[in-house]
């Protein structure tokens, strides 16, 4: 480890204190025995490599200050380790938020121990898109799980405004859930960690809706932390909850606060950003590699002010630990957790106490790891193919309240609400239908056919997971289906809205399905109910793809009404309206039109039990009503 860094007998210290697995990807790392400009020169060296800076060698000894930061990201409410082959790592059993605690306080203390303060960061999703245990208490024992797990600082991602604005501020400020109360009989007290959201402004005011900046002391010297998430959250929530604000430019909000941080002395940023990207190389890639890294962050990240050392980036459940150039072209550290709690990026840095500002960073990643190994070095595996827990990993605090939750939730969530004949997937065929597309389409149409529905959409987004046959999640026979497996696959408790469209209105809607189309920055096939049908041409030109759209074999007429149904989402324009660089609309979603409007009571979620429980067994759909043709 670079003497930069730290004093060799703080290094030591930390390296003992490491385990097996994690001292083998710090091993791994290059060291920082070279300034930035050395660096570059080396042979085989490039921006990509895994995460190892040094800014200024020649701070002398005793005006150094050293601090740690623990960070993941996309948590996504993951109270139990994920199971199947996403529960794994490189082949290594991982998450779940008891094993997650009891790795962060052993990080921590490690870190502590070495010299060094140490906080706990996080880069957005930690709510949303959660399984049942913390949905069905709207996220809240996600919060309490994330303030005993001892997390300082998060931005906001995109999922935090899944149930609009004002809960999202409840979750910081805490209190009961307007409607429904406090589910859990003891309150809520809302997040001791703080939410930061300095691209998300409310328009009446052209303030944040949360603080844009906070500022900690590392052993003298003040580090500002910027947080917030990308800049089209406004394209992928529903648009009901988002009115009140808009989402600005990553890169001037980012620069706009580092500048008024470094008027107050603060010389030193991080940045917390829910945007990330990937590593593109064959499996298994390295947890803390950057292998033919691409994404939206690099030109983020190439556009920051150079009071930026670290950026801390999320949402694509990626995990990779990278140097990329900012604006000066000067590499700086970027990493990411992955998602579901999986992993921690164990991040250490320098800072010179009399410029304030970094002098080194180095990043890697540790696996949270939740299994029992064997004699052999394999993992222990359950009759039903899960692997073992050591429940010698698990914190007794998070055990505690997870299980709190569970034990409250479990009577919904065990509740048997159909039958499937095989696995429902959401794989999609070459057209872009899937089965289980099929299937949450046909729900809906069946749902909201009082309302005179004809034809309903889905999109592909919002189907979350497949309906596996062999799957038991509370000891049901294969095939039966529970109302906690129905949430997993549509989780966002989206309203169902049936309203007029006309012929030509829905062929538009189908031809703005594809990349380029009026700004669309990337294709995605709505999934559609049974009768309707049509064709589209992949070489055609944008605006002329579609065609032979049908009801139950009769030609559409485009100057005939039909009765649609789609999600609150879709409705408002999610997922295709196309935004300018300044976050105002370029071009509006051809769904968000229509006339005669009804909303459905319940949610989406509701439509596919009653789906299961009106029919004695639900085969997979036939994904066949959707035709590429060249």
């Amino acid at each position: 480890m670079s003497s930069t860094r730290r004093s060799s007998r703080f290094a030591l210290v930390r390296l003992s204190a490491v385990p097996a697995l994690a001292l083998a990807v710090v091993l791994a790392l290059p060291l920082a025995d070279a300034g930035r400009t050395d660096r570059a020169g080396e042979s085989g060296w490039t921006p990509l490599s895994p995460v190892s800076v040094t800014y200024d060698q020649k701070v002398p000894p005793g005006q150094t200050a050293h601090g740690n930061l623990l960070a993941f990201n996309d948590f996504h409410g993951a109270i139990d380790p994920p199971t199947g082959s996403g529960g794994l790592i490189n082949g290594t059993p991982a998450g779940g938020v008891e094993f997650l605690t009891t790795w962060v306080k052993k990080l921590r203390a490690e870190a502590e121990a070495s010299g060094e303060r140490s906080l706990t960061v996080a880069a957005g999703d930690l709510i949303g898109a959660s399984p049942l245990v913390s949905a069905g208490f709207h996220d809240e024992p996600s919060i309490e799980l994330m303030d005993n797990l001892g997390l300082d600082v998060a931005s906001v991602g995109n999922h935090e405004f899944d149930e609009g604005t004002d809960e999202l501020l409840r979750m910081q400020n805490g209190g009961c859930h307007p409607v429904d109360g406090c589910l859990d009989g003891d309150g809520f007290a809302g997040a001791e960690f703080e939410y930061l959201a300095a691209n998300a402004i409310v328009k009446d005011t052209g303030k944040s809706l949360l603080p844009s900046v906070t500022v900690k002391n590392f052993q003298g010297v003040r580090v500002g932390f910027v947080g917030m998430t990308l800049q089209n959250t406004a394209g992928i929530v529903d648009p009901a909850g988002i009115s009140s604000i808009e989402f600005k430019s990553e890169v001037e909000t980012a620069n706009k606060q580092a500048q008024l941080l470094q008027r107050a002395g603060v010389s030193a940023v991080v940045l917390l950003i829910h945007e990330g990207g990937q590593q593109n190389a064959p499996a298994p890639l390295d947890i803390s590699g950057c292998a033919a890294f691409a994404g939206a962050i690099t030109p983020i990240v190439a556009g920051l002010d150079p009071a930026f050392g670290l950026v801390v980036s999320g949402h694509t459940h990626r995990y990779y630990s990278c140097a990329l150039p900012n604006s000066a072209g000067t590499p700086i550290a970027v990493t990411s957790a992955g998602s579901n709690g999986q992993l921690v990026t164990d991040i250490s840095f320098t800072l010179d106490k009399k410029t304030d500002k970094f002098t080194s960073v180095e990043a890697h990643n540790v696996i949270v790891e939740n299994g029992v190994r064997n004699a052999d070095g394999s993992w222990q595996i359950d009759a039903s193919g899960i692997p073992v827990r050591n429940e010698a990993l698990k914190d007794a605090t998070a055990k505690t309240i997870a299980d709190k939750y569970r034990d409250k939730i479990k009577p919904i969530q065990n509740k048997v609400v159909g039958k499937i004949t095989g696995d429902i997937t959401r794989t999609a065929v070459a057209s872009g239908e899937s089965p289980l597309g099929d299937v949450v389409a046909d729900a809906q149409l069946a749902y909201t056919q009082s309302a005179g529905a004809q034809i309903a959409l889905m999109n592909p987004g919002g189907i979350r997971d497949n309906l596996v046959f062999a799957a038991s999640t509370g000891g049901e026979p294969a095939g039966d289906i529970t109302y906690g497996e129905c949430f997993i696959v549509q989780p966002f408790n989206n309203t169902l809205v049936t309203k007029t469209m006309t012929g030509e209105q829905l062929r538009w809607a189908l031809e703005q399905q594809f990349v380029g189309f009026e700004g669309q920055s990337s294709t995605k096939i709505l999934q559609v109910s049974s009768g309707f049908t049509y064709t589209y041409s992949a070489s055609a030109a944008l605006g002329s793809r579609i065609s032979n759209l049908a009801l139950n074999g009769v030609a559409i007429d485009p100057a005939a009404t039909f009765r649609v149904t789609m999600n609150g989402f879709l409705d408002g324009g999610g997922d295709f309206t196309a935004y300018n660089p300044d976050g105002t609309v370029k071009n509006p979603s051809r769904l968000n039109v229509g006339t005669d409007k009804i909303v459905h009571p319940g949610f989406d979620i509701d439509a596919l039990v009653a789906y299961f429980g009106a029919n004695s067994q639900v085969a997979p759909g036939p994904a066949n009503r959707i035709t590429r043709v060249a």
